[in-house]
């Protein structure tokens, strides 16, 4: 069952038009239907502050998301 969730977790929701994985983590995990290499930009490890304000950035789009639907 845990595939189940797995999937779950990983799909894009019609309200915040991102996964909870995105939400939470920033990053969707890979899966082995992944086989494309990424590109640079999503490669690149941010730094603490920089990753900071891309996940304050993310989840108030998420919550604008909400709000509007």
């Amino acid at each position: 069952m845990s595939f189940v969730e797995f999937s779950y977790n990983r799909s894009v929701h019609f309200t915040t038009d991102y996964s909870p994985f995105k939400i939470i983590y920033n990053f969707n995990p890979l899966t082995p239907l992944d086989l494309i290499p990424l590109l640079v930009y999503e490669r690149v490890s941010l730094d603490g502050n920089r990753e900071e304000h891309v996940k304050k950035a993310l989840h108030e789009s998420v919550h604008n998301k909400y709000i509007k639907k």
